[in-house]
């Protein structure tokens, strides 16, 4: 039996007709889309190696524009958070120190899987005909499927419990709902 009072309750503090709140919603969806349409669509016609010369020159600047949505995915996040009211009864040291020891867990898988796979081999390579010798079955590979989507929502939650906002929790959920439709697009 699920008490769902207390998630109504968490939830009476998120404003999710806010302008940045919706915004955050959109970027975060729209991240997994776009690099998966983008490299599918390389892989079918090649357009992107042609116009760049190369296909590792159309990996790294492909790489290059993931990243930059990263960034702007993360601002609206960030933005989206801040507009919105903190649950007072979560604004405590313990409740800070837990979002930041499971970011820091999500770091560590971000870093560990892009260290492991390269840059081609995080940013879709493969769509680019650029293969690694082998499957990566070494840390953080061995502990988890997709560590790099499973980090970043780490890092989320953890940034979202740092601030004790109810709207963070929720601008993680839909990561990690963008996250399990990408690993079902990809797979």
């Amino acid at each position: 039996q699920v008490d769902v009072a207390a998630m109504v309750r968490l939830f009476g503090y998120v404003d999710v007709t806010d302008t940045g709140f919706i915004v955050a919603v959109l970027s975060i969806a729209f991240n997994p889309l776009f690099w998966n349409v983008v490299a599918r669509w390389e892989h079918k016609t090649r357009a992107l190696s042609q116009v760049f010369g190369s296909a590792r020159a159309a990996c790294y600047c492909l790489g290059a524009v993931i990243l930059l949505l990263n960034c702007v995915r993360s601002h609206c996040f960030t933005e989206a958070m801040k507009s919105q009211p903190k649950l007072e009864g979560w604004d405590y040291h313990w409740t800070y120190y837990s979002g930041l020891a499971i970011s820091a867990v999500g770091t560590l898988f971000v870093i560990s899987s892009f260290l492991a796979l390269g840059f081609t081999g995080t940013f879709l390579g493969d769509y680019f005909g650029i293969l690694m010798e082998e499957k990566v079955t070494s840390f953080p590979f061995n502990v988890l499927d997709n560590p790099m989507y499973w980090g970043s929502t780490a890092i989320y939650l953890g940034w979202s419990l740092m601030h004790a906002s109810p709207a963070g929790l929720l601008l993680t959920a839909v990561v990690a709902i963008s996250y399990t439709i990408a690993v079902l697009y990809e797979g």
